[in-house]
């Protein structure tokens, strides 16, 4: 959908006549019909009212052009998952697991503020990748370059233990440091997840299928 046509939709929803809309977000009646008819569309401080009054982000306020993604997770953004800060205003950079009321929810996060924020975080970032590739210096295993910070929820993968037993080592609720590294081990990927207690390496095919832990070990 154009913005236009997300606005009409919105206003009619909302029961609201053009003059009602243009009052609420301080506009004349003639400047809501110009953006209905897709002659001109609203500035950034009227897109942030227009967002508070209808309860939509900005995003899908101009038809969604972006992809949203978040930047702790990974995970893709819409309105229904979307992060707010402690007004109640969206925060389109996060995902609501991550981040809401002006605070990162997960724990890593939290834990690293209270030991010095984002320079001890790199420092240690820094701290695994040099304990994981020594790890990972086998033949036909990837280096790791960098870690993100991901959702247990999305890598928390079952592993099948010699004796036929199902385990997983993660948490949902969590967050870690980790990512994904292509490999020439017949066309599987390497991931590799980590905190403060362990390192995780593991390796499966596309989108998590057939997953094999290969190394877990305490720090």
């Amino acid at each position: 959908m154009e913005t236009k046509d997300v606005i009409l939709e919105l206003r009619t929803q909302k029961g609201l006549s053009q003059e009602e809309l243009a009052a609420k977000v301080f506009v004349t009646r003639q400047a809501v019909s110009r953006w209905e008819t897709g002659e001109t569309i609203p500035n950034i401080e009227t897109l942030k009212l227009l967002s508070q009054l209808f309860d939509v982000s900005i995003n899908t306020l101009l038809g969604s052009p972006s992809k949203l993604v978040c930047k702790c997770c990974g995970m893709s953004i819409e309105d229904c998952n979307m992060s707010r800060e402690i007004d109640g205003k969206f925060n389109e950079e996060y995902c609501k697991w991550c981040y809401a009321d002006g605070e990162y929810t997960l724990d890593f996060w939290k834990r690293y503020a209270e030991i010095g924020g984002t320079e001890k975080l790199e420092e240690f970032k820094k701290q695994l990748l040099f304990e994981l590739n020594t790890l990972l210096d086998i033949e036909g295993l990837p280096k790791a370059e960098n870690l993100n910070v991901l959702s247990g929820e999305f890598i928390n993968l079952e592993y099948t233990l010699p004796n036929g037993e199902k385990v997983k080592y993660l948490s949902d609720n969590q967050t870690y440091l980790g990512s994904q590294l292509e490999s020439e081990l017949g066309g599987r990927c390497i991931g590799v997840a980590a905190n403060m207690d362990f390192l995780l390496i593991c390796s499966y095919e596309e989108n998590g299928e057939n997953p094999e832990l290969l190394i877990y070990k305490k720090r």
